[in-house]
């Protein structure tokens, strides 16, 4: 799950050019929106985006759930997981 997780960080700066941001930089548990990163939803939606092509998962703007998923780098790892699990 680290692996994950660094790989989501990696996406979350590549794909939102966020250039004075590390890795290291993003904690797991902090909010990606408002306090933590202070993202927003144009951000969410581009790394959405990001998010389906490096992993294959997708996201459902009419679902509520995806409020929670996006809600730290946690959230999104397991997420990704539980996405990755049933596709196999």
């Amino acid at each position: 799950m680290d692996e994950l997780k660094q790989q989501i960080k990696e996406v979350i700066i590549a794909s939102l050019e966020l250039e004075d941001i590390t890795p290291e930089n993003i904690v797991d548990s902090d909010p990606l929106f408002g306090e933590g990163l202070g993202l927003d939803s144009i951000d969410a939606l581009e790394l959405g985006v990001a998010l389906k092509k490096k992993f294959g998962v997708g996201f459902s703007q009419e679902s509520a759930d995806t409020r929670d998923h996006f809600a730290s780098v946690n959230a999104l790892a397991e997420y990704i997981a539980s996405e990755q699990e049933k596709a196999k």
